[in-house]
C-alpha cells in the first residue's frame, strides 16, 4: 500500500472495537485522537502564521536594516584598512630613509632630490621633502615651494612629532595654501640633538580612494578629524575644512554603525572607524530610505508565501496526524502482542519454578520409598519362604521400577527449570567486548566517537555467565554513549587484578556525574537523564548483575572531565569478591 493511500485510509479506520481482553480495555478511540491531533496541530501551526503576518513587517524590516548596517560596517572596515595601509607605507618609507642615510647625505640637495623622486615614483602624491633641525628651522628642502629656512617651531605638527617620534597631521593649507597633510619622523643624533624628516602628501589620492567606493546613489564617504572638520571632499555635503552636521562619534577601537536623523532631512545610516595613529575618522553615510527599498519589494512576496503556507500546513497537518495516529495504533497492536508474549513467558517461568519445586519435593519421598522397598526386598530374600515367591518379589521390583520412572520424570522437570537459571561457561573476554562494541559501531561512527579496546594478553579464558557479562558491558557502553558529545572518546581496558580476579575499566570523557549524585547512581529509578527518557534502571540492573557474578563495581567521575567504571570479577566460579556498594 502506498504512503499516500495510507494517509487517507489508515489501519485504525477499520480497527475492531476493543474486545473483552483485559489488555485492550484501555485502548483509546483512534478516530477521536486523530480529530484532536488535526485540530490542535492545525491551530498550533496556523496561529503562528497569522502572528507572523502581524509581526513580520517589523521583524523582516529589522533583518534588512541589520543586513544593511552589516554591509556598511564591512565597507567601512575595508576602507579603513586601505587608508591605514596608504599612510603606513609612507610612514615606513620615511622611517627607512632616516635609518638608511646619514644626516650629511640628507643635507645634500642632490641626494634629497633623488629621495623625493624615488618617493614620487613609488607612491605618488608626495609633494616635497625637507629636513628640519631641532630648533624647528627647515635646513634642507626639495619641492615646488620656497620653504628652505622656514621656521616650523610654532607649528602644532612640529611639536607633536617631537613628542611622539612619528606624526601624521590633519589636512591643512599651511604656507602653500593648498590642502595637504604632513608625515614626519624624528631621528635622534649621537650628540643628543635630533632632526625631523618631513614630507607633504596631497589629498587627491585619499579623495580618489573614497570616490571609487561602490555606494548607493545617495551614499557618501569622507574623512573628518576629531573636531568634525572635513578632511576630504564629500559630495552633497560641506566643503573641505567645514564642520559636518553629523556629531563626532565617540572613540571605538572597532568599526561602529548607527542611525542619525538629520534635522529636516532623511534618516542616515552612518558607519565610522577611527584610523589608528592618525587624527582621522573615516565615515560613510547612506540614505536609509534608499537602502530599504529592497524590503518593500520583499513584503508582497512574504504575504503571498503566508497565504500559500496556510494551505500547505493544512495538507501537511492532516497527512502527518493520520500517519502518526496510525503508527500509534500499530504500536498499540504490537504492544498488546508483546504483553501477551511476556505473559506467556511469565507463565513458563512460573511453571519452571513450580516444576523445580515439585521435583525437589517429590525426590525426597521417592528416595525414602526406594530405600524402604530395597530394604523389604533384602528382608524377603533372606527368608526362604519369601525368596522364591515370584509374585511377592515381582511386586517389590515393580515398586523399584515405578520409583525409577518417577526419578526420570523429576530429572526432566529439573532440566527444564535449569534452562531458566544462569549458565556459566568459558569466556573469551576480548571477543565479548568486541561483540558488544559491534552493536554500537554505527552510532560511534555517526557521532565520531573514538572507541579503543585493550585487553591484556595475559588474561586467559575464565568461567562466567556470558549473557550477564554481555548485558553488563552493553549497559555501561550505552551509558557512556549517552554522556558523550560528538567527537568524544570511550576507552575499554581489561587486565589481571590478582591471581584470582580480573578488572574491566570503562572510561569516557563525557559530561561526567556531579559528586552529589555519585552515591545514588546504582539505586533503582534514580536517573540524571529523566527528561531525556532515562528510566533509572540501567545501572541498577548492572550493579545487580555484577553482584550475581560474584564481583564488584566502582565509579569515579568529575563533571566536564568524564566517568570511569571499574568492574572486578572472579576468574572462576566461587571466587567471590565482597562488593563495595
Amino acid at each position: 500500500m502506498s504512503i499516500s493511500f495510507k494517509l487517507f485510509k489508515p489501519s485504525f479506520l477499520w480497527a475492531a472495537k476493543p474486545s473483552d481482553d483485559p489488555l485492550q480495555k484501555h485502548i483509546v478511540s483512534y478516530g477521536r485522537l486523530w480529530r484532536s491531533a488535526v485540530m490542535l496541530t492545525a491551530l498550533s501551526a496556523i496561529l503562528p502564521l497569522f502572528a507572523i503576518t502581524w509581526i513580520d513587517y517589523n521583524v523582516s524590516r529589522k533583518a534588512v536594516l541589520s543586513e544593511t548596517m552589516e554591509r556598511t560596517s564591512r565597507t567601512v572596515s575595508n576602507t579603513r584598512r586601505t587608508i591605514s595601509g596608504f599612510l603606513a607605507e609612507r610612514k615606513s618609507a620615511l622611517d627607512f630613509i632616516v635609518h638608511d642615510n646619514m644626516i650629511e647625505d640628507l643635507m645634500d640637495p642632490l641626494r634629497l632630490a633623488v629621495i623625493l623622486e624615488n618617493l614620487q615614483k613609488a607612491f605618488g602624491g608626495v609633494t616635497d621633502i625637507g629636513v628640519i633641525d631641532a630648533t624647528g628651522r627647515q635646513v634642507a628642502y626639495i619641492g615646488p615651494y620656497y620653504l628652505e629656512g622656514k621656521d616650523y617651531s610654532g607649528q602644532k605638527w612640529f611639536r607633536k612629532v617631537i613628542e611622539k617620534g612619528i606624526f601624521v597631521s590633519d589636512v591643512f593649507l599651511g604656507f602653500r595654501n593648498e590642502p595637504h597633510l604632513v608625515i614626519a619622523v624624528k631621528y635622534d643624533l649621537p650628540d643628543g640633538t635630533f632632526y625631523v624628516l618631513r614630507t607633504s602628501v596631497d589629498t587627491d589620492q585619499l579623495n580618489d580612494l573614497l570616490s571609487n567606493l561602490e555606494l548607493s546613489a545617495h551614499g557618501n564617504a569622507f574623512i573628518i578629524n576629531g573636531q568634525g572638520i572635513l578632511q576630504t571632499t564629500a559630495a552633497n555635503r560641506e566643503k573641505n575644512f567645514e564642520k559636518i552636521t553629523i556629531p563626532v562619534p565617540p572613540f571605538s577601537s572597532k568599526t561602529e554603525v548607527f542611525q542619525y536623523d538629520e534635522p529636516g532631512k532623511e534618516t542616515l545610516i552612518v558607519g565610522y572607524a577611527y584610523i589608528p595613529d592618525t587624527p582621522f575618522i573615516l565615515m560613510i553615510a547612506k540614505n536609509k530610505s534608499d537602502l530599504m527599498k529592497v524590503w518593500h519589494k520583499t513584503r508582497l512576496q512574504i504575504f503571498l508565501f503566508l497565504s500559500g503556507g496556510i494551505l500547505i500546513v493544512m495538507v501537511g497537518v492532516i497527512g502527518f496526524a493520520t500517519y502518526f495516529v496510525n503508527n500509534i495504533y500499530l504500536a498499540d497492536q504490537r504492544r498488546i502482542k508483546t504483553l501477551h508474549q511476556v505473559e506467556y513467558a511469565n507463565k513458563l517461568a512460573s511453571i519452571g519454578r513450580l516444576a523445580a519445586g515439585v521435583a525437589h519435593e517429590i525426590n525426597n519421598p521417592l528416595a525414602i520409598i526406594n530405600e524402604k522397598s530395597g530394604l523389604i526386598k533384602d528382608i524377603f530374600l533372606l527368608k526362604q519362604q519369601y525368596a522364591h515367591d515370584e509374585k511377592l518379589i515381582g511386586l517389590v521390583d515393580s515398586i523399584h521400577d515405578s520409583v525409577a520412572r518417577c526419578g526420570a520424570i523429576t530429572r526432566q522437570l529439573l532440566s527444564f527449570a535449569r534452562h531458566m537459571d544462569s549458565s556459566f561457561q568459558p569466556v573469551d573476554l576480548e571477543k565479548v567486548i568486541q561483540g558488544v562494541i559491534g552493536f554500537l559501531s554505527k552510532e560511534a561512527e555517526y557521532r565520531n566517537i573514538a572507541v579503543s579496546v585493550h585487553v591484556s594478553p595475559d588474561i586467559p579464558q575464565f568461567e562466567s555467565d556470558l549473557g550477564k557479562l554481555q548485558q553488563i558491558l552493553l549497559n555501561l557502553v550505552n551509558n557512556a554513549f549517552a554522556a558523550l558529545a560528538e567527537g568524544g572518546r570511550l576507552d575499554i581496558s581489561a587486565l589481571k587484578y590478582n591471581d584470582t580476579h580480573i578488572r574491566i575499566i570503562v572510561a569516557d570523557n563525557g559530561c561526567g556525574i556531579p559528586a552529589k549524585d555519585l552515591k545514588q547512581i546504582f539505586e533503582p529509578f534514580f536517573s540524571t537523564k529523566t527528561n531525556a527518557g532515562g528510566t533509572g534502571l540501567g545501572l541498577s540492573i548492572t550493579y545487580s548483575l555484577v553482584q550475581e557474578l560474584g564481583g564488584a563495581i566502582d565509579v569515579a567521575s568529575e563533571p566536564g572531565i568524564g566517568t570511569t567504571f571499574t568492574i572486578t570479577l572472579p576468574r572462576a566460579i566461587g571466587k567471590n569478591l565482597q562488593p563495595k556498594h
